[in-house]
């Protein structure tokens, strides 16, 4: 009897936990449905709004209506403009960020890890994360002029701080116990930086991609705005001196477009994939 009391009771329980999973898993996709409708109205909001202001307060040369912006954007895409100038600025960015991201993690590490060298590089990293990014643009244009080169170092100077200030603070946010546990088995440095500290700094990592990767596109862009002969910012330029404001915004959003689709499922699955491991909390 007491055996069959106890199966019942274990019976239970686990119904009851399932129940508890049902119901959370329930709630999950009530929330992201409702994510979803809001996100779409508030699209549906701009784009009403957009229609609304083309068609009654501006002229339509000023602002062009959506569907106008959407068949010059097919045209972009199906003439392989679009291939050809993301690709440009793709490429540029990917150099010149990886190059930021090598020499930032480099020197985040040096300097959480080390007093010394935090006095050695500290004030050179505040100066370059609060110099405004055209600066850097416009004195990589007068050196580099029209050629490949400036870019791909404007990039890489005005991503570099954003990437050595996460990791410093991170390495600096790292638990005491975790170093001294470590130091206490005798880790070696490295297997203490690869299994122990570079796991720990995982989510200051991507933060530091993130704002990184942000600021990336923007240096680009105005790079190739100013002094460019390919890429997405030098089509904007085009359109801007042909006085073409539907060509301009179609570029615009495309940028936009192409942004968010790197951010929200290029990166941001990534992200979701790396920490998969880490249980979801839920009120």
């Amino acid at each position: 009897m007491a055996t069959t009391s106890t199966t019942r009771g274990l019976t239970s329980e686990l119904q009851k936990g399932s129940q508890l999973d049902q119901q959370a898993k329930a709630k999950k996709r009530a929330e992201r449905r409702s994510k979803w409708i809001w996100r779409l109205a508030g699209y549906a909001f701009f784009i009403g709004l957009w229609q609304f202001s083309s068609t009654y307060l501006v002229e339509d040369f000023i602002l062009p209506a959506p569907l106008t912006i959407l068949e010059e954007m097919r045209e972009i895409v199906s003439t392989g403009l679009l291939v050809e100038h993301f690709g440009a600025t793709l490429e540029k960015i990917a150099i010149g960020f990886a190059i930021a991201f090598v020499v930032g993690s480099a020197v985040g590490l040096l300097m959480g890890t080390n007093r010394w060298w935090e006095a050695f590089f500290s004030d050179w990293v505040l100066l370059m994360m609060t110099t405004p990014g055209l600066i850097f643009v416009l004195v990589a244009v007068m050196i580099f002029g029209l050629a490949y080169i400036g870019p791909v170092v404007a990039v890489a100077v005005t991503g570099f701080p954003y990437i050595a200030v996460n990791l410093v603070e991170g390495v600096k946010a790292a638990p005491k116990d975790l170093n001294d546990m470590a130091r206490a088995y005798g880790v070696s440095r490295f297997n203490h930086l690869r299994h122990v500290l570079i796991p720990f700094l995982a989510p200051f990592i991507f933060t530091a991609v993130r704002y990184g990767f942000s600021v990336a596109w923007k240096v680009a862009t105005l790079t190739e705005v100013i002094a460019g002969n390919e890429g997405i910012g030098f089509m904007m330029r085009t359109e801007f001196q042909t006085f073409s404001m539907a060509g301009m915004l179609s570029w615009v959003l495309l940028f936009f477009a192409f942004a968010l689709f790197l951010e929200r499922v290029v990166l941001q699955r990534q992200i979701d994939r790396f920490f998969r491991w880490r249980p979801e909390v839920t009120a």
